[in-house]
């Protein structure tokens, strides 16, 4: 395969950088790259609805690393998807195979950003994107199934890995392409240096307490009134103290289920309302003042995520609610626009949508520059599984909070409502090895070694699509149309 190597003016990051992967197996290969179109029926419950999306089927392209290594450890890593084109996205992760057989095992668990750059600049396959679209996901589905696999030879959690890593080693992960103009590779490594400063205490205090998360499992739009009230009031019991509503099909639909949502839960549970792309500039402003009365946190995918310029609008008009996106963000390069243009109050960081770790790692840096707090999109499948180690990561080593930008001591830092939440959403997780754990409202640090994106080998074989016994006997049917709206033969 043709790839692209870097041109010249490309930022080089500092020297002396040391893998934290010990080396067991010297001749060790990536044996096998294993694909699986894994599709959930979500659409039969009204799970994960919105306005943008009324009827979708969670969906994972679900890609195994296979070695020869006697350890017999694999790399697992997927992109989400919500049913109709999960199957282009398994074929655009097949692509990238010639790249990942043969491969030398403990060069790759080495140095993960070699493969990323590769990847990110094959000339052909850039053409498709550049760093964009299905193509840029698949990517970031394998480099995180490379992240997994390394952290499980290092054994210890991702979130672990990255926190125990020299800043120099860190800085050797990204790319500094198109954004060493707001952040070099020297600026990074003094961030990543300063945010090591008591990290030994907020690791502990991680351990002890757990990261803060919010839920959206009482506010798909396809719910009932009843049902929205009703798990309000779990979700408050649970201890969460952050809830969020999708909205933006109806504005006098969204004006009663917003009053439903603060009668159930109280004037002192944040609730933020998410729009998820639906609206234009305009109508986005006059819908969000709609809403002030119930005192919205933050106003979610208020408008296309392409839109800077739209986005830094509608944050000048609907304050004091905080404008919030990320999750259809394609790369760091847009995200960059973003805080340039001031025009997000919160980062939404997504574990799969951008070109995987290595590129979070650099968006991550971009956030804590700029002082904004970083709140992950989750939920979907094994997202929060996933984007949880990423939340963990900046908050011991690199913006040191779970409330602004700026570092707190370990001893000092609040329970109480800080401005950084990871999202939760409460379903899929039994398909999962080693699913998140959540308490009290905060998020258990993982303790298994890898990413937390193994599913079940019974998942697997259940829900692969078409030929999985889930699967198999829907389209066997003969009165019913697949929920993914793909014929039944």
């Amino acid at each position: 395969m043709s790839t692209a190597s870097s041109p010249a003016s490309e930022p080089t990051p500092p020297s002396g950088a040391t893998s934290p992967y010990a080396s067991p197996s010297a001749a060790a290969l990536i044996s096998a790259v294993d694909t699986y179109d894994i599709r959930f029926p979500t659409s039969r419950q009204l799970d994960g609805s919105d306005a943008m999306n009324p009827d979708p089927d969670y969906s994972a392209a679900y890609v195994v690393l296979r070695t020869d290594a006697p350890d017999g450890l694999e790399g697992h890593g997927f992109t989400f998807t919500i049913g109709r084109g999960n199957g282009v996205q398994v074929a655009a992760i097949e692509a990238l195979r010639p790249y990942l057989l043969g491969r030398p095992l403990d060069a790759l668990c080495a140095d993960p950003g070699t493969l990323s750059r590769e990847l990110v600049g094959d000339s052909q396959l850039r053409w498709l994107g550049p760093e964009k679209g299905v193509m840029h996901m698949a990517i970031g589905a394998v480099v995180n199934a490379v992240w997994d696999l390394t952290a499980k030879r290092a054994g210890k959690p991702l979130w672990k890995v990255l926190a125990d890593a020299e800043p120099e080693w860190i800085v050797s992960q990204i790319d500094f392409r198109y954004i060493a103009d707001v952040l070099s590779p020297e600026e990074a490594l003094r961030m990543l240096r300063a945010g090591r400063r008591g990290a030994s205490g907020r690791e502990a205090a991680l351990l002890e307490r757990g990261y803060p998360g919010y839920t959206t499992s009482p506010g798909w739009l396809g719910y009932s009134d009843e049902k929205l009230a009703r798990r309000a009031k779990e979700a408050v019991a649970e201890g969460f103290t952050h809830i969020k509503l999708k909205v933006g099909a109806d504005v006098a639909d969204d004006i009663r289920r917003c009053r439903v949502a603060r009668e159930a839960v109280g004037p002192d549970i944040r609730i933020s309302v998410d729009a998820n792309q639906r609206w234009n500039v305009d109508e986005a402003i006059e819908w969000t003042r709609a809403l002030a009365d119930f005192d919205p946190y933050w106003i979610e995918e208020p408008t296309s995520p392409d839109d800077i310029l739209g986005h830094a609008t509608i944050r000048r008009a609907v304050g004091p609610v905080k404008v919030a996106t990320g999750e259809h963000v394609h790369n760091r390069i847009v995200f960059k626009q973003l805080l340039q243009a001031d025009a997000l109050d919160i980062l939404q960081i997504d574990a799969v949508r951008v070109g995987g770790v290595n590129e979070n790692l650099a968006i991550l840096l971009l956030a804590a520059k700029f002082g904004v707090p970083v709140c992950p999109h989750a939920g979907g499948v094994g997202l929060c599984e996933l984007v949880q180690h990423l939340a963990m990561y900046d908050y011991v080593s690199l913006s040191g909070s779970t409330d602004s930008g700026s570092t707190d001591s370990a001893s000092t830092e609040s329970a109480s409502l800080g401005a950084r939440v990871i999202e939760y959403v409460d379903h899929l997780h039994e398909h999962f090895l080693d699913p998140v754990s959540v308490r009290d409202g905060r998020y258990d640090a993982p303790r298994s070694p890898g990413f937390s994106a193994t599913m079940r080998a019974e998942s697997l074989a259940e829900y692969r699509y078409p030929e999985g016994t889930f699967w198999a006997a829907e389209l066997a049917a003969p009165t019913l149309a697949a929920p993914t709206g793909e014929a039944v033969a």
